[in-house]
């Protein structure tokens, strides 16, 4: 994606993906908090309805929270500490050497790598640390239901996927990062679940949506038929989303 341009994939329906978007653990945030050299600014990239922002914030003086997408940020959470604006990843409008750590939360494989990159070198300050991650389309509950969202993401959404999602299916090992990388937190998220919360977060898909515009109509039946007989009775299971990660510090 020419992110100069914004390709938009979730603000659709951006209610939906605040309700249906995986709470991240405690731990991912003291682990990188850890590593910032201050903790008097935070930029939190991409913030989409500010849930990184409102836990790094728990951490710092002041979080600025930067989103292309003004419906994102009409349902972003406020935070007496945490200041929204509507700007691209590459020109955030933020001072240059102010930033102590940089949070992009399931967002960095859309971005124009080397514009925003020469932004993050920009708004850094010395010794200032970038963290990434995100969860793509994997989902772990059983090997039966994992199985139903593995084919259904390749077989159904296959064709729709935007191509940055490449970079989620293979764990952020190939993306562009020209940093000093630091070790990741050793964390993923879990959720209790039932199969509609499920359905609900998998129509958040960006390749669902691709689907839908393509198409003109959901999927929904057929990911019903192949997720339902999968889950059985169960009222709820838990959910765990495997979480990758780019970690790394401006020197």
């Amino acid at each position: 994606m020419a992110e100069s341009s914004f390709s938009d994939h979730f603000s659709k329906d951006s209610n939906a993906y605040q309700r249906f978007r995986p709470r991240y653990p405690p731990a991912l945030f003291e682990h990188i908090v850890a590593l910032a050299p201050g903790r008097a600014l935070a930029w939190d990239c991409a913030t989409g309805n500010g849930q990184a922002a409102l836990s790094v914030a728990e951490h710092f003086d002041r979080v600025i929270a930067t989103d292309a997408s003004a419906e994102q940020l009409a349902h972003a959470t406020p935070h007496p500490k945490v200041e929204y604006r509507r700007a691209l990843a590459h020109d955030s409008g933020i001072e240059a050497g102010s930033v102590d750590l940089l949070t992009i939360a399931a967002a960095l494989h859309w971005f124009a790598k080397d514009e925003f990159y020469a932004e993050v070198r920009r708004v850094l300050r010395p010794g200032g640390v970038i963290a990434a991650w995100s969860y793509g389309a994997r989902i772990e509950v059983d090997p039966k239901v994992d199985e139903a969202i593995i084919r259904f993401g390749a077989e159904v959404l296959g064709p729709y996927w935007p191509p940055e999602f490449a970079y989620n299916v293979s764990g952020y090992r190939d993306l562009p990062f020209p940093f000093e990388e630091l070790e990741p937190p050793k964390v993923d998220v879990t959720m209790e679940c039932s199969v509609q919360d499920l359905i609900d977060k998998v129509r958040t898909w960006s390749g669902y949506s691709g689907y839908v515009e393509k198409n003109g109509h959901e999927p929904l039946d057929e990911l019903k038929a192949r997720l339902l007989p999968a889950w059985g009775d169960e009222p709820l299971r838990t959910v765990r989303w495997p979480l990758h990660f780019k970690v790394g510090r401006v020197t």
